[in-house]
């Protein structure tokens, strides 16, 4: 009896192999005020997993409610960075869903984590990736009183930069000076500097096999809400809104974002709703097509 060569064997094993589909798992990133154990945040992470048939995680940063408030958005994207390279089922590759500021530790994700694993499709719901001009609406309560107490000290000063998460991409159009000097976290991801624009950012950024990014036409907690679109006011006012392709982020390609535009690889989706507001059909229309199964290759 003749025996199948290892050479034969092999062959035989990568033709079977490369026939399997491999599903992606995703991560999920909520938004301020908000944890991976609340009831919302649960139930999306479960039904975009159950629909796209990937495996999906909510990483929390700390306690969630208290630090997404009172941790910088920088520091959250490390603990963020840090746990997913400790991610065994991430190793080869993943998917990002982010939720409002979740969006910016994404970011911070995609840009600057060294050695993490690769980043595919990013899907962002109602993202401030070109900053808000006003801090979000928070209400009553004693995490909304320290917040206030520390914005209305001085925006851009070390305690608040330090302490309250949003200022770090809190960007007023009258005081550019301050935000360009202060702002510890937009002006960098954003590769907004001169002088100081990081090619690394963007060749991570622009490595996206797909950019999703969803804006809902009732948000009033955006401010613009087209700052989901990269959308935002120009320097030193606040008419005319610009759409992202009139920005100089967009135009002078600080991040990659026209390098991915004119790739065909961001789709700008309009949904209806207010602040994370989302349908279901909306969901499986523009969000599970990037989750599903892929074609595994060697």
């Amino acid at each position: 009896m003749r025996l199948v060569s290892p050479f034969f064997t092999y062959i035989i094993f990568v033709l079977i192999f490369v026939h399997v589909s491999h599903s992606l798992p995703f991560i999920v990133l909520h938004g301020i005020g908000d944890e991976c154990s609340s009831r919302g945040t649960t139930k999306f992470t479960k039904s975009l997993s159950n629909w796209s048939g990937s495996e999906g995680y909510c990483i929390e940063v700390g306690n969630g409610f208290w630090d997404s408030w009172f941790t910088p958005i920088g520091d959250q994207a490390q603990i963020v960075c840090d746990k997913v390279k400790k991610m065994e089922k991430l190793r080869q590759g993943y998917n990002i869903v982010g939720r409002s500021q979740g969006n910016l530790i994404a970011r911070g994700v995609i840009q600057f984590c060294e050695g993490g694993p690769p980043v595919k499709n990013y899907i962002s719901l109602g993202g401030p990736h070109a900053g808000i001009a006003s801090i979000p609406l928070c209400g009553s309560g004693i995490f909304c009183e320290l917040a206030n107490i520390l914005i209305q000290s001085d925006a851009y000063s070390d305690p608040v930069q330090e302490h309250l998460a949003p200022s770090g991409y809190l960007k007023i159009p009258s005081n550019m000076k301050g935000y360009l000097d202060k702002c510890s976290f937009l002006p960098k991801v954003n590769n907004e500097k001169p002088g100081e624009r990081n090619s690394t950012y963007k060749k991570r950024f622009s490595s996206l096999d797909n950019l999703i990014l969803i804006m809902s036409e009732q948000d009033n907690v955006l401010v613009p809400k087209e700052t989901s679109w990269f959308g935002y006011y120009p320097d030193g006012a606040y008419t005319p809104l610009l759409p992202a392709q009139k920005t100089k982020l967009y135009t002078e390609d600080w991040i990659g974002l026209k390098t991915l535009d004119d790739a065909g690889r961001v789709k700008f989706v309009k949904v209806t709703g207010g602040h994370l507001g989302i349908s279901d059909e909306d969901m499986k229309k523009h969000m599970v097509p990037y989750l599903v199964s892929q074609k595994w290759k060697i």
